[in-house]
């Protein structure tokens, strides 16, 4: 018999979880609460965390998130989005944000009990982000100040303070530019595909018409227009070139005709000599040489010829600070603070452990009793009690770690929200800062992919019909936040990004490792270490919905035999909760992410060991190399 749970919040949870399903109109619908963003994935919704003590904050923002979130998966269809949705970033956050106030202001006229609730939530969005202290509409998101209008005008209700403030300094504007196109609102809220064109009406008039791309219903009349005049035979016997070809033929003058009667020989003659004038130098040939053809397009991966991508142009390798503003990176650096305070003790001891044993080993790297070199005053006392003793030098060897360069490839997909993303940002941070007072290089990347369920890439596809085998499906994301040559000091703020909402999406290691792999092969560095945090194999469902089940599996265990191959770069990777060592041969698993800091530092410490039976006990290599 099952334990009655001692939580006072659980029967509201499981009150709101049910009443969720239902408004969404999702009885496969699963409910969850958690400390991550609230979100929808699939047929999963994350809701905020609802404590024991049930505060009125937690239970409001609670019914609030469920009831958007409801609304937007009862009134919103995928396919009708994508079809009108723009390809520019700022014409796709405009309509964004206006079908999602849509599908909120359907949800407040069939079902008014969530309007309140909205509101809630709202409020605290805005109140979150500081939309209440804004005096400027530059610094103002337009996109918010769009949507929040179409709610309030297709809603008549009054907006929380926040909100009502971004909405008021872009009021002017979006009016002036559209307010005879908003008073239709109401007339199209029922109809998704409707409401698609008004928002990209709206989007126009707001001046990023150039950002559309093309209009689906154009398309559309155009392949009916070609499927009309495609319908006629251009076979029959009796068509109308034809009869027309024959008139000409009777109507020629004589000179044609008495040119028709001439020697055929010579009408080959004269035909030859037109067909050189026409091909020109293309018709200079050498005798038995085939015209060159062009080169076969290079392959997409060194590690697998027949790995392919559907279409690689919307992919990007971005820097961090291009992703978000300098104010926005310095507060989700703080956050990321915060979050890691309890255990920055731990870290940096771990920390200083790793910049010891580096140093004791540069200390080491001495040759001693020469003839020239640097004084060695250790040496000093034997000269003392014997004159005749000749001076002892000393001169520094080059260690080996000097000339290193180590890359830390983070894992930036949706599983790795929440604690282990903070806990890899927060090592990669302090390894950066230990390993560059060692002199040691360190770059910092992260990968994930630009959007949920194939992006741009999906929609190209589904508009070609939907090729069989596509390969990759999906828009890639390639993230620096830490060069290799630039200083800690400067990159510092970038990987708070890692907080920043939207950003963790799927993964798809194979690419990213070869990316990384390819930046470091170009270092001048004599030795080259890859560390990759993972929490498991790669994962798209776009890609993996239409090829076979182990496409991204099969390229990721391709690159790394490729990368140990070559030898060029040392790899070893760490799992976060997954065992990533049937993939990667020097790799350590980890259950508890607290247990990751450790496990970072004893690994890079033991790269650097002098000894290889030591190095290979911790790497958990059988067999020194």
């Amino acid at each position: 018999m099952k334990k009655p749970s001692d939580n006072p919040a659980d029967p509201f949870k499981k009150a709101l979880a049910e009443a969720t399903k239902v408004m969404a109109d999702d009885a496969d619908l699963t409910v969850s609460y958690s400390v991550d963003p609230a979100g929808i994935s699939g047929d999963a919704m994350r809701l905020p965390q609802v404590s024991r003590r049930l505060t009125r904050d937690e239970v409001l923002l609670a019914r609030g998130t469920a009831d958007a979130m409801a609304m937007y998966r009862r009134y919103h269809d995928a396919g009708t989005h994508a079809r009108y949705a723009p390809p520019g970033d700022i014409a796709r956050e405009l309509y964004e944000a206006m079908e999602t106030a849509r599908c909120e202001a359907m949800g407040a006229r069939d079902m008014p009990g969530t309007a309140g609730n909205i509101d809630a939530k709202i409020g605290h969005d805005a109140q979150r982000r500081g939309y209440d202290q804004i005096t400027d509409a530059s610094d103002a998101p337009l996109a918010m100040a769009a949507g929040y209008l179409v709610r309030h005008l297709a809603t008549g209700r009054d907006l929380p303070e926040g909100a009502k403030n971004v909405m008021n300094l872009w009021r002017g504007f979006i009016e002036d530019q559209a307010g005879g196109k908003l008073e239709d609102v109401q007339d199209v809220l029922s109809d998704q595909a409707a409401f698609a064109r008004f928002a990209r009406s709206v989007i126009t008039d707001l001046g990023y018409g150039d950002q559309l791309g093309d209009d689906p219903d154009d398309l559309d009349d155009e392949a009916e227009d070609e499927a009309e005049d495609g319908g006629e035979d251009p076979q029959e016997p009796d068509s109308t070139g034809q009869d027309e070809e024959d008139d000409q033929d009777a109507e020629a003058s004589p000179e044609s005709s008495q040119e028709q009667t001439q020697d055929p020989s010579q009408a080959q003659v004269s035909m030859d000599e037109m067909d050189d004038q026409e091909m020109g130098e293309e018709t200079e040939v050498p005798e038995g040489e085939a015209p060159l053809e062009p080169p076969p397009p290079p392959a997409v991966s060194e590690a697998d010829p027949d790995y392919t991508v559907f279409d690689s142009s919307h992919d990007e390798e971005i820097r961090a600070e291009e992703l978000a503003e300098p104010v926005e990176l310095e507060r989700l650096r703080a956050y990321l603070d915060q979050q890691l305070e309890p255990l920055k003790g731990a870290v940096s001891r771990l920390a200083n452990k790793l910049q010891r044993r580096l140093q004791a080993q540069q200390n080491r790297s001495w040759e001693f009793d020469l003839e020239e070199g640097i004084l060695d005053a250790g040496r000093l006392a034997r000269v003392v009690a014997n004159p005749t003793t000749p001076l002892s030098f000393k001169v520094e060897k080059d260690t080996e770690f000097r000339d290193t360069v180590v890359t830390l490839l983070l894992d930036n997909s949706g599983s790795m929200r929440g604690r282990p993303i903070s806990i890899a940002a927060i090592c990669a941070d302090i390894l950066a800062r230990t390993l560059e007072r060692c002199s040691v290089k360190v770059e910092i990347l992260g990968f994930t992919t630009k959007a949920w369920k194939g992006g741009q890439a999906r929609e190209k596809w589904l508009n070609e019909g939907r090729p069989q085998q596509p390969g990759r499906l999906n828009d890639l994301r390639h993230i620096i936040y830490k060069s290799a040559d630039a200083p800690w000091r400067r990159t510092r703020d970038n990987l708070g990004l890692m907080m920043k909402e939207g950003l963790l999406k799927e993964n798809i290691d194979g690419e990213a490792l070869e990316w990384a792999h390819r930046r470091m092969a170009h270092r001048a560095e004599a030795r080259k270490i890859l560390m990759v945090i993972s929490d498991g194999a790669p994962v798209d469902d776009s890609t993996l919905s239409v090829n076979p089940a182990n496409y991204l599996e099969k390229h990721l265990r391709d690159v790394i035999a490729m990368i140990e191959r070559r030898r060029q770069v040392e790899l070893l990777a760490i799992g976060i909760g997954h065992d990533v060592t049937r993939y990667y041969d020097r790799a350590v698993t980890i259950t508890d992410v607290e247990q990751l800091a450790g496990a970072m530092t004893e690994q890079l410490a033991s790269l650097f060991d002098s000894d290889p039976r030591a190095r290979a006990r911790v790497m958990g290599i059988k067999r020194a190399m």
